[in-house]
This record gives C-alpha cells, sequence and structure tokens, in this order.
C-alpha cells in the first residue's frame, strides 16, 4: 500500500456566508475525516475548488492543513496548473511550508505534447524534494495520459504515483504507485496491489471505505454496499454533491463560488434519500 496512506481523502473546502474560506469549518472536517478512516488529504484539489481560490487563499489552506492535521495524517497539496511557471511556484511554496507530497494535474486546455509534458514535469520535479503524484483525469483536462506515457514520465526523479481518473486505465504502472481516482474504482485499485484511493465518497463513509483496506475478505460485499453513494457523488459536478450531503450530515460547507451553483431542489431530495437509506442523515439537517 501506498506511503502516503491508502484512504485519503479530496478534502473539500468550506466557505462562509459571503463565500470567504471558512477555517473554523474546515479544521473540523479535517479531525471529522480523520476519525472516519482517512489517513490523507489532498488539499486544493478540484473537490476543494482550487480553481476558485487564489494563491493566498490556497497556501493558506495548505498551512492550515499541516498545522491542525491530527497525528498520523498526510497532507497533499494540490499545486497543478495549466502553466508551468505557476505550477512550479505552488510546488515550491508547498514544498516549504512542508507538505508530505504534491499532486499535479495534467495541464488542461492547452493540451501538450508529450514532449510538452516531459519538460512540464521535469521543471516541477526541480521546484521539490518532496514526491509528486500526478492525476490523469481526462474528463476534466481534454488530454488522455497513457499508461505507457505515464511510465515514462515517472522515470523523472521524484515523480512517484498517479492519481488515474480514467477506469479504462486503471491497471499497474512500472515505477509509480496507483491510486484510484475515482470512488469507483477503489476495491479493482485494491484488489491489483495499488496504493489506495484519493476518494471523495469517503468524505461520508470513510469507515467503509477504510474497512475495504482492513478486511480484504469483506471487501466486495462492503463495494456493494457503497454503489449508491459511489453515484451521488457523480449526480452532478463535483463538489456540488458531496458539500450538500456534508450539510445534511451535519458538517458545515457553506456554497460554493461561481462558476459552479449549489444542489437544486431534486438533487437535494436525490442526496436526501440516498443518506436516509444509509441511515446517515442528521434529522436536523434535511433542509
Amino acid at each position: 500500500m501506498g506511503s502516503l496512506g491508502t484512504v485519503i481523502t479530496a478534502i473539500v473546502t468550506p466557505f462562509d456566508d459571503r463565500l470567504q474560506v471558512d477555517e473554523e469549518a474546515f479544521v473540523a472536517l479535517l479531525r471529522h475525516l480523520a476519525a472516519h478512516g482517512s489517513d490523507g488529504v489532498v488539499v486544493c484539489g478540484s473537490t476543494g475548488e482550487a480553481a476558485t481560490l487564489n494563491d493566498e487563499e490556497h497556501l493558506r489552506l495548505i498551512e492550515l492543513a499541516l498545522a491542525e492535521r491530527p497525528t498520523g495524517m498526510t497532507v497533499i497539496a494540490g499545486t497543478g496548473s495549466n502553466d508551468t511557471r505557476h505550477a512550479v511556484h505552488l510546488t515550491e511554496r508547498s514544498t516549504e511550508l512542508g507538505v508530505d507530497a504534491t499532486l499535479s494535474v495534467t495541464p488542461y486546455y492547452n493540451r501538450p505534447n508529450m514532449r510538452g509534458l516531459v519538460a512540464h514535469y521535469t521543471e516541477i520535479a526541480k521546484a521539490t524534494d518532496k514526491p509528486i503524484l500526478l492525476y490523469n483525469i481526462p474528463s476534466r483536462t481534454a488530454l488522455d495520459i497513457s499508461n505507457e506515457q505515464l511510465a515514462e514520465l515517472g522515470q523523472i526523479d521524484g515523480i512517484v504515483g498517479v492519481k488515474q481518473a480514467n477506469n479504462d486505465n486503471l491497471a499497474p504502472i512500472d515505477g509509480l504507485e496507483v491510486y484510484a481516482g475515482n470512488d469507483d474504482a477503489f476495491l479493482p485499485t485494491l484488489e491489483m496491489g495499488g496504493a489506495g484511493g484519493i476518494l471523495v465518497a469517503s468524505h461520508l463513509v470513510g469507515d467503509q471505505m477504510r474497512r475495504m483496506v482492513d478486511e480484504p475478505s469483506n471487501r466486495a460485499a462492503i463495494d456493494a454496499e457503497l454503489h449508491d453513494i459511489y453515484a451521488l457523488m457523480g449526480l452532478t459536478v463535483n463538489p456540488i454533491p458531496v458539500k450538500a450531503a456534508l450539510q445534511m450530515i451535519g458538517l458545515r460547507t457553506g456554497g460554493l463560488r461561481l462558476p459552479l451553483v449549489e444542489a437544486s431542489d431534486d438533487e437535494r431530495a436525490q442526496i436526501r434519500s440516498v443518506l436516509e437509506r444509509h441511515g446517515l442523515l442528521n434529522p436536523a439537517r434535511t433542509s
């Protein structure tokens, strides 16, 4: 299993009524995750709405996670960008703050070729002495890095693993630890000897996902019970559903920054139904 943890949650960023970062709620959520199966967090990933955080907010959240993390919890900083200079800057600053690793998404929109990817990640690797995880998520970046290309990038010093969010590519990769990038890929990743998962559903069912690590003989049965939770996380654009669900179980997350909008009444009804079926609903937070 991965040295950075097996159940790693891509933590949401709570906002207050003015859509400013709610640091108190962030720390409470960090502690909730540690108490319910997570042994690591990714701070300022796509689930953390990094796209709408400025650099000051971004780095402050990383600093806060490092200062307040429960004993033993790893902190991985999302530092990716489609601007290599910006990715290098965030990687350098996160390293100075003391993160355990960084997560660097495939450059989106400008979609570099393989020579560009090698150059991009070589520059990032020069900026840190911490482990780097690649992040392959073609649904958001419009660029799919093949497993052969990932193995080639893994030859760059410091690149140790990949968050694989293309289930069709899920397979062992020479030289890289593989982390499930989708909740429904957690089971097959564990079964193939992968490092673990960087997950969203673990905000809600982290204890069960922890059991999938600790109880190999029960993995399939536990996974089968969670399929509707996995589907719920994709009901609409992440992190809209998980933020609504967290509010319903009694954790403060606030709204979302535009262009993301809060769950609709119909979406909230579906979320409420699934949470109720799993006995997760806080009766005081059903609206």
